[in-house]
């Protein structure tokens, strides 16, 4: 996505070889009309699908999801980041992941009330890079019965493993902007027929 690209290459920063910041645009301050965009080709991306649900991790997905989610007129659930609880585990279909820059797992979890044999779901989320967190979102969707139509991507790494892990599980991956490298603070693009 040429106008994503544009905006990375314009206000990201870059912090050594594997950080990419775009929270002035993206996730802490959200370019309302940029994700605006970006849903619109979510919803271009996968609207063949009989999406009938959007997912996403709590928290810098969920803007993104929310207005992926009014292009499919579907609700968007998101999964919140849980301290184990008797309540919690009762209600909700729990999934652990470790992100791959923190040396700590998460324990992540949906509602049994919003996911069920009925839903086809497609995942978004802001980055890809070694792929945990969209196995742990697959894993609750395997343990609702729920069908995985497609995971979209905002930036994906595409020098980390995550991609090429999801590709190879033959799941249908859209990434919108696919970061090839990012030596020397110069952020260099996969090239993609958009």
């Amino acid at each position: 996505m040429k106008l994503l690209e544009e905006r990375i290459l314009r206000d990201g920063k870059v912090l050594g070889d594997d950080i990419l910041k775009v929270d002035m645009f993206l996730n802490h301050q959200i370019d309302v009309t940029l994700l605006n965009e970006i849903g619109k080709e979510f919803h271009r991306l996968f609207q063949s699908a009989p999406i009938n649900k959007i997912l996403t991790i709590e928290a810098s997905g969920i803007g993104i999801a929310c207005i992926a989610a009014q292009y499919f007129s579907v609700p968007d659930a998101f999964c919140p980041k849980k301290g184990r609880t008797a309540m919690w585990e009762k209600t909700s279909i729990p999934a652990r992941f470790s992100p791959s820059r923190k040396n700590k797992a998460y324990l992540i979890g949906v509602s049994k009330d919003y996911l069920g044999p009925d839903d086809h779901v497609l995942v978004i989320d802001d980055f890809l890079a070694n792929g945990r967190a969209l196995i742990g979102l697959k894993d609750i969707l395997d343990q609702a019965g729920s069908t995985l139509e497609g995971i979209g991507i905002v930036i994906e790494k595409g020098f980390q493993p995550g991609g090429a892990l999801i590709r190879g599980m033959g799941i249908h991956l859209e990434s919108l902007a696919i970061v090839e490298s990012m030596k020397n603070g110069t952020v260099v693009f996969t090239s993609q027929d958009c």
